[in-house]
């Protein structure tokens, strides 16, 4: 009998790199900028994994046009970035988990809010992007987390339905749309406390890094949910 293809995909700001307080800062001083003072705990609460036009029609009004929103966008990618580069680096683990994955004929997808510049500043900037069979990034889907779709199209993209696909985030607006779309979740805490994702009965696991997981292992955990997704 065939197994069924199975994927792992990971959310890439906050898990894949551990770059959130970069995002946070740069966030803050867009808005400082424009005289928003905003609090940073309750900001990546709020916002971690929506899209930048989402963030910016919350807080700076549903008036902005398309084009006033993107050049926005480009702003705060761009300090971003800057903040970010000098300390770009994959989180502990990463590299010897894919490999692992790889080996297991497991396909591996990118799935994030984040711009293409970003998704070409990290993926290709650490050489990351040959090891993934899909990337799904915010230009693909219409709707950030905490909606599914982003995940969803990077199940589809690698052949895997659902229940067999894996979930690696950090925030829960992501473990959340993990849940919507009927898939199980690895918590990485690389910028929240466990306890921040105890009210999700999708998460399977929780980890500072990647170096505390094994592949097969992780596939065997919270088979009910898997289960009970599947037949949604």
């Amino acid at each position: 009998m065939t197994q069924a293809q199975r994927a792992f995909i990971f959310d890439m700001d906050g898990t894949i790199v551990d770059n959130m307080a970069f995002h946070t800062k740069s966030w803050l001083a867009f808005f400082e900028r424009r005289g928003h003072t905003v609090d940073a705990d309750e900001f990546f609460r709020a916002t971690a994994g929506r899209q930048g036009h989402e963030i910016m029609a919350h807080y700076l009004g549903g008036h902005l046009t398309k084009e006033e929103s993107a050049l926005l966008d480009f702003e705060k990618e761009s300090l971003y970035r800057e903040l970010y580069a000098p300390h770009r680096a994959t989180v502990k683990g990463f590299d010897a988990l894919i490999a692992a994955a790889k080996s297991r004929r497991v396909a591996l997808a990118v799935a994030t809010a984040a711009p293409n510049d970003n998704i070409v500043f990290t993926l290709d900037g650490l050489a990351l992007r040959g090891h993934f069979d899909a990337v799904v990034g915010a230009a693909d889907v219409a709707r950030g987390k905490p909606n599914p779709d982003v995940f969803l199209l990077a199940a589809q993209r690698c052949g895997a339905a659902p229940e067999h696909s894996i979930v690696f985030e950090d925030a829960p607006l992501g473990v959340e749309a993990a849940r919507r779309a009927g898939m199980r979740a690895v918590v990485l805490t690389t910028t929240l406390p466990a306890e921040a994702f105890a009210e999700f009965d999708n998460v399977i696991c929780v980890a500072r890094d990647f170096s505390e997981l094994d592949v097969e292992q992780l596939f065997g955990l919270g088979a009910d949910f898997a289960a009970t997704a599947s037949t949604i």
